[in-house]
């Protein structure tokens, strides 16, 4: 945690502070458990995706094993049930934020959050998600590539000359995740090819992601047209704080937008850059990362180094930002 409070504040909400949700590879054995064991609300939303699911998901997220936990089809649902126990626990002692957003998956937990989208329904969705998301492409088909030290204009014109290289081979950027950090997918072979390619281009590092599918690119329109399907039959309602979308970076603030950026995100690249930014510029200063892992702050950081920081995966990680923003208020 860095810098929280910095830039003044409102209260333990206020215009300037901003929630955002993790997504996949922030998963953890043990996430959330801490949080049950101190919390009721967090305990309650464990029991209801156990309910909901009809497995103990909650001793899964808990004690694993790991490699189970990692299945696509299980760590997505485990994922929303930790940030949104988080979440609960700190709305319930007054804790909100006047904007939201999340990476990936973690756009489901900002959306309910944000009293856009059941829980329940929530969960049924990214079980079928990360099932379709897995089903789609089938394994040692396709990979994704984090390339560092490159601009995302750079990294985009290697996407376009690995597909180039192969026969009606697939190669896109998928997270534009920080200023010199961007993440490509697609065929196998042509994610080699765009290694290779940004090595030899100036990268820092250009390394394959221990992942179980090519997401966030054009491989995955049959998980789109699953999903599709789903979210046309799911209730949604207008959020009651903006939502700030991975399609297009732009805050939501209906039911009917924020279904369509569900579909679109399981094939376009998610704009983790451009939507940390519209946040700054619409007044956050305090970014906190509800869910497990450290992997948004440091984005954030690295994306507006100004703006103040915290992440609240643990319990003593939350009181901590407690304390520091208390101080800050004070002082201020």
């Amino acid at each position: 945690m860095t810098g929280v409070g910095a830039g003044g504040g409102e209260g333990v909400g206020g215009g300037g502070l901003a929630f955002v949700f993790p997504g996949q590879g922030s998963q953890k054995v043990g996430m959330g458990a801490a949080w049950a064991a101190a919390f009721p609300a967090a305990r309650e939303t464990f029991a209801e995706a156990d309910e909901v699911l009809g497995f103990a998901l909650s001793r899964l997220s808990w004690e694993g094993p790991a490699e189970e936990l990692q299945l696509t089809a299980n760590t997505q649902p485990a994922l929303l049930a930790a940030s949104v126990a988080i979440h609960r626990a700190v709305a319930g002692e007054g804790l909100s934020p006047a904007v939201v957003a999340g990476h990936s998956l973690g756009e489901y937990s900002a959306l309910v959050a944000a009293g856009a989208l059941g829980f329940a329904d929530a969960l049924r969705l990214v079980r079928r998600r990360g099932e379709a998301m897995q089903q789609a492409v089938p394994p040692g088909e396709g990979a994704m590539a984090a390339i560092l030290g490159l601009d995302p204009a750079a990294v985009e014109r290697i996407a376009a000359d690995a597909a180039a290289g192969g026969d009606g081979e697939v190669c896109a950027v998928a997270n534009y995740n920080a200023p010199e950090q961007t993440v490509v997918a697609g065929h196998a072979a042509a994610v080699e090819r765009a290694i290779a390619l940004a090595t030899e281009r100036g990268a820092k590092r250009a390394i394959a992601l221990p992942v179980s599918a090519p997401f966030h690119c054009p491989l995955m329109a049959p998980a789109e047209r699953v999903m599709a399907e789903l979210l046309a039959a799911t209730d949604l309602r207008d959020p009651a704080v903006p939502v700030v979308v991975n399609v297009d970076a732009r805050r939501v603030t209906t039911a009917a937008a924020a279904r369509r950026a569900l579909v679109r995100q399981v094939t376009s690249p998610v704009r983790w850059v451009e939507s940390v930014l519209e946040m700054a510029a619409g007044g956050t200063h305090t970014f906190v990362e509800v869910g497990p892992g450290k992997v948004l702050t440091g984005l954030v950081r690295r994306i507006v180094p100004e703006a103040a920081t915290a992440s609240v995966g643990e319990v003593d990680d939350y009181r901590k930002f407690l304390a520091a923003r208390g101080a800050a208020l004070e002082a201020g």
